[in-house]
């Protein structure tokens, strides 16, 4: 028997994802995103079968319209210096508009056990790696294809997530956080070091 007054399963992705990016796994329960969402835990366990399987659901939301996007920017006809471009600016472009879902991410990467990260691994991120590595062989045959693409999204990663310090470092502007500019700059540096081998 169907529960009074459910939420449809997507409000409730939507709605568990900023506990989960502020709070982690580990740090949500049941109980506090059934209060959040406004349904009985009951009918929240009507929908999900545990926690795991609502947040490995949750950041796959997290992550559905972004991979859309990338999966197309990745697919086009153009040529792969365009292609590695587009990537470059888009997922910049999609992080800096959805802070919980670079939260989610580098949250996981800390917290998560191997359970956890293999399932979101297979579920989740591998078919978009699979394009970016594949990206990579074309740009760059003579280096080693998982580790440019590590590093392209390392960089990318790791230069919004430190943007609240980096104003205060030597040399930081304020546009240095431009999505365009990010791509701008990560672009020549990994077409540099591919040119240079």
């Amino acid at each position: 028997m169907r529960p009074a007054n459910p939420k449809n399963k997507v409000q409730i992705l939507e709605m568990a994802i900023p506990l989960f990016a502020k709070s982690g796994f580990n740090g949500v329960s049941m109980r506090d995103i059934a209060a959040v969402v406004g349904i009985s835990a009951a009918a929240l366990y009507y929908h999900f079968s545990d926690k795991q399987s609502l947040y490995l659901q949750a950041v796959a939301q997290a992550f559905a319209n972004k991979d859309e996007i990338l999966t197309k920017t990745l697919a086009t006809d153009d040529p792969p210096e365009q292609r590695l471009y587009n990537f470059i600016f888009k997922f910049s472009e999609l992080i800096y508009q959805d802070a919980n879902f670079l939260s989610l991410l580098i949250r996981e990467m800390l917290d998560g056990d191997d359970e956890r990260l293999q399932k979101l691994t297979n579920q989740v991120f591998r078919m978009q790696f699979s394009s970016i590595i594949d990206l990579c062989k074309e740009l760059a045959p003579k280096f080693d294809s998982h580790l440019l693409a590590v590093s392209i999204i390392g960089q990318l990663v790791y230069h919004i997530e430190t943007k609240q310090v980096r104003v205060y470092l030597k040399g930081g502007k304020p546009e240095h956080n431009d999505p365009e500019a990010i791509a701008n700059h990560i672009f020549n540096l990994v077409m540099y070091g591919a040119k240079s081998n």
